[in-house]
């Protein structure tokens, strides 16, 4: 990409983290409902497959081809992937208007943090759940949201205390001081429903205050996007919830750094270090880790390939021993696999109608930028239903439609709350040459 590129998608994410950023709270306990059984398991293939026990690398390499309106996050979260992992394991595509035809890496291998393997673990910097304890000792894995930096997720030894389905969210009291200061007041209470930030299920753990859960935001997975809660695809949190009974043990980590074996081949993955750690004395400790095994077990290691990994830190695991293929032996040999007919989850944006309302979000002359925005838009939670209509030489990025004009007000307000862009509002009269402009678009 180019710089111009570069620092557009950063400006993104830093959007994207203001808008998704939401705290959940454990409610009274006098107010939980009865929780129910979770509705049956909706398949989504393909995704790593579960670890047998004592392994300590699982899954594999793959590759799929970008089709013309897909996005690297909805790439990711139809493979079982966060928005972090995938685009640290392609740096070189564009997040949010991949061209088609490009090769996306899908990082669907991954060693396991070093922790007892019991109950469920948490590694911080590869923003990845384990869950232990399934058929034969193996473990499923998934993808999660976790908090932002000054409300880290908490560390250490938890359980879970409590579950529920459809629960309500009690917004904490400064939660509800920073969105009304957004212009976006919040009620004491939201109920189950879309705007429910905890999703269809939740386990509130022994620590106060926080969850596992769903979400209504499912593009900010693998994101640091909350108040110091994690949160999982609604179809990952489905499967979770009915495995992970009460008392289930908890154990949080923040390891960038992993070391496992596989066949005899010793790997390295490799996360940028979140900016509560000491980055320079986690990277001293791996390196006197992997000194420590050389020695003991008479191996070479290929240091070379091993200060590329940590410096690139794709979070892909790297053979580091000498001799060995390497990062781009390892990439070569990922599997290339068909691009699914409806990748899971990609949002659907409705057909422009005539008389409808809409609101204009932006207008640039550059296509590219005008297609990222309206992408950023329609991957908001809940969705706001965006396209790029050109007119003339410009690109105008509208939201819509809208069946009147309160609806258009009320989406104008949620995009200047949660992006800081001054929607103009375009009533019916305007929105037939709109329709007209959309229909001519190849």
């Amino acid at each position: 990409m180019t710089t111009l590129n570069v620092m557009w998608s950063r400006l993104i994410v830093i959007v994207l983290l203001g808008f998704f950023l939401q705290a959940c709270a454990a409610p009274p306990k006098m107010r939980l409902s009865r929780a129910e059984p979770a509705r049956p398991e909706k398949a989504v293939e393909p995704r790593a497959p579960a670890a047998a026990k004592g392994d300590q690398v699982m899954g594999r390499l793959a590759v799929v081809r970008v089709q013309e309106g897909d996005t690297l996050p909805d790439i990711a979260r139809h493979f079982g992937l966060g928005y972090d992992e995938i685009s640290a394991a392609n740096p070189d595509v564009d997040v949010w208007a991949p061209p088609a035809g490009s090769r996306v890496i899908l990082p669907l291998m991954f060693v396991l943090p070093d922790a007892p393997r019991k109950g469920i673990v948490i590694n911080l910097a590869a923003m990845r759940l384990f869950r232990y304890g399934g058929k034969n000792g193996s473990v499923i894995t998934y993808p999660v949201g976790i908090g932002e930096e000054g409300r880290s997720t908490p560390m250490g030894e938890m359980s879970v205390e409590r579950k529920a389905v459809r629960p309500t969210w009690y917004v904490p009291a400064s939660i509800r001081r920073d969105h009304q200061k957004r212009g976006d007041p919040l009620p004491a209470e939201v109920p189950p429903g879309p705007d429910n930030p905890l999703g269809e299920y939740a386990l509130y753990l022994s620590r106060a205050s926080y969850v596992i859960h769903g979400t209504n935001k499912p593009y900010s997975i693998g994101l640091r996007a909350t108040n110091g809660c994690i949160r999982l695809y609604p179809e990952d949190m489905e499967k979770l919830y009915p495995a992970s009974a009460v008392r289930t043990p908890v154990n949080i980590v923040n390891q960038p750094y992993l070391i496992g074996r596989d066949n005899g081949i010793l790997y390295l993955e490799a996360h940028t270090p979140h900016e509560e750690l000491n980055a320079g004395e986690m990277k001293k400790r791996l390196y006197a880790r992997l000194r420590q095994i050389e020695k003991k077990e008479a191996l070479r290691l290929d240091w070379k390939q091993i200060e590329e990994t940590v410096k690139q830190a794709r979070g892909i695991p790297v053979p580091v021993l000498e001799g060995g293929a390497g990062l781009e032996g390892i990439l070569a040999g990922a599997a290339e696999i068909e691009h699914p007919a409806q990748l899971n989850g990609q949002p659907q944006i409705p057909a422009m109608r005539k008389g409808a309302w809409y609101v204009r979000a932006d207008e640039t002359i550059g296509e590219i930028n005008a297609r990222r925005l309206a992408a950023v838009l329609n991957h908001q939670g809940p969705p706001i239903p965006a396209r790029v209509v050109q007119k003339g030489d410009r690109y105008q990025v509208v939201a819509g439609p809208y069946k009147d004009k309160k609806a258009a007000v009320a989406a104008a307000r949620r995009i200047k709350s949660d992006l800081e862009i001054d929607g103009v509002i375009i009533g019916p009269a305007q929105s037939r040459d709109l329709a007209q402009q959309a229909a001519s678009r190849p």
